[in-house]
């Protein structure tokens, strides 16, 4: 499993939604790459919207090392197709972009670059980036830069409710457009657990029970 933290792209939150998540997922008998891509790249303002930029660094790093993994998958004793990805918050939203594009903004680099980087499998926390705001509440379009394949994978989202950082649309909004598009996608929201949890305990049940959640879904979905 590719681990793809947070941090609003001007940091990588690499302990909390990295090295500790690395930790649970190596405790499942799984092999976990932790992904420190490239930052800070602000994200530029219009009418007070952040719009996305042409080149996402951390898009094409983390495109280089899914198809890396999977090139290599001989070499590391693992199944090249099952090969996932995990994301949190500006993670979650490289974890979207590598699930529904195999186009990438860079000239190849090695033979790795010749292999496809989408995973088979995604897991998206708390995202962010992908709704259209400025439509109000009770619109759910999708910002004109996301782009939706029928070929992404089959997609597991765990949100809380009250995330006032980011809105638990974002994740509504992409779950049913990859629903749209007849890609299997399941959902745990919780009422409580506000934003970057990773898996660290408090009192909102989401901390403690999202883990156990995630694991029967890779169960379900026959990678474990």
């Amino acid at each position: 499993m590719l681990v793809l933290p947070g941090g609003g792209f001007y940091a990588v939150a690499t302990d909390l939604e990295g090295t500790e998540i690395c930790d649970w997922v190596t405790q499942q008998g799984m092999t976990c790459v932790m992904l420190k891509y490239r930052t800070p790249q602000v994200w530029p303002k219009e009418n007070g919207q952040n719009q996305r930029p042409k080149v996402l660094l951390g898009l094409e790093d983390a495109q280089h090392a899914m198809s890396l993994l999977r090139q290599q998958a001989s070499t590391y004793g693992i199944d090249p197709h099952k090969i996932g990805v995990i994301g949190f918050s500006a993670g979650a939203y490289l974890a979207a972009n590598i699930s529904n594009t195999e186009e990438r903004t860079y000239a190849p680099t090695d033979a790795a670059d010749h292999v496809s980087p989408r995973p088979d499998f995604a897991i998206i926390a708390y995202t962010a980036r992908l709704w259209d705001s400025s439509k109000g509440k009770n619109n759910l379009e999708l910002q004109p830069w996301v782009k939706i394949s029928p070929k992404a994978p089959p997609t597991l989202f765990i949100h809380a409710m009250d995330d006032q950082v980011d809105d638990v649309r974002h994740a509504m909004a992409y779950a049913l457009a990859l629903n749209n598009a007849g890609v299997p996608v399941d959902m745990r929201l919780y009422a409580k657990g506000e934003h970057a949890f990773g898996m660290r305990p408090t009192a909102d049940p989401i901390t403690t029970e999202w883990p156990g959640q995630m694991k029967q879904w890779l169960h379900n979905i026959g990678v474990l």
